[in-house]
């Protein structure tokens, strides 16, 4: 754990192996319940922004990290990221409503949504990533502020 008391990394180090995104969505489900919402959803958005930053929304869908897409988007806008919550909801949308759960049905999915769309979508997450409410470790390091006080 790190020494930094305001630095988001001490809410979510603590759960990382407790939320399982690994099988199925009901396990996914039963595991995310067991910790304290605003928690689940900061470590939603913060395995979004890695898996997006690493490798874009195909990254993100295509991996098992995908179930947690709906949670992710509430985390952004919990940590004041609306905008970068919003790209990341556009995203989704594309594949279908309702957003898939099951990585099988993403991965279908995505394979017939334009490139064009997901790129112009992923150049604009990039740019809000950074810059909204000072970028995402700014916003999600001044939300674990406000609950440490």
């Amino acid at each position: 754990m790190t020494d930094r008391p305001n630095d988001y990394w001490q809410l979510i180090e603590p759960i990382w192996d407790q939320i399982n995104i690994y099988d199925d969505p009901d396990i996914f489900f039963s595991s995310y319940k067991t910790v304290k919402e605003s928690i689940g959803q900061l470590y939603a958005a913060h395995f979004a922004q890695s898996e997006i930053c690493n490798g874009g929304f195909r990254q993100l869908f295509g991996n098992s990290t995908g179930v947690l897409c709906p949670e992710a988007v509430q985390g952004f806008n919990l940590i004041g990221m609306p905008k970068t919550s919003s790209l990341l909801t556009s995203a989704m949308k594309s594949l279908g409503n309702p957003f898939p759960r099951e990585r099988d049905k993403r991965q279908k999915a995505v394979e017939s949504v334009s490139k064009d769309l997901l790129h112009k979508l992923e150049t604009e997450f990039f740019k809000q990533i950074e810059a909204e409410s000072g970028g995402f470790v700014a916003a999600a390091n001044a939300f674990a502020c406000k609950l440490s006080e």
